[in-house]
């Protein structure tokens, strides 16, 4: 399985960004998506994930109302849409699969995922 993620970039404070992830290999299987993010000098953090029939999403509560996770299952791709953004968003931001159907508990933190895409910085400037 790889996942690829692309979408970052440079943008002001206040702008948007929609972030992408694309999966391939097994794709067949059922899968839940998680985006976290990692700034410099800080250890990475949840930020948001999302269920295999995309019913079920969590996010962080320090971009709950500001970003929004989808998926699109036909073409193995899962979607962060960001908005709003501030300096503090400023990170790294990885996607990451787990084979399984439904979110739990542990679906915030980077244990369950089994796979990892290469990140995409985002800048946000003020």
């Amino acid at each position: 399985v790889q996942l690829q993620a692309s979408g970052g970039g440079l943008v002001p404070a206040g702008g948007s960004l929609r972030l992408s992830c694309a999966v391939s290999g097994r794709t067949s299987a059922v899968y839940v998506m998680g985006w976290f993010r990692q700034a410099p000098g800080k250890e990475r953090e949840f930020v948001a994930a999302i269920s295999w029939s995309g019913l079920t999403a969590y996010y962080a509560d320090s971009v709950s109302g500001r970003f929004t996770v989808s998926r699109d299952n036909a073409k193995n791709a899962v979607y962060l849409q960001m908005n709003t953004l501030t300096p503090e968003d400023t990170a790294v931001y990885y996607c990451a699969l787990e084979f399984r159907e439904y979110l739990r508990v542990n679906s915030r933190t980077t244990d369950p995922y089994e796979y990892w895409g290469q990140g995409t910085l985002v800048t946000v400037s003020s």
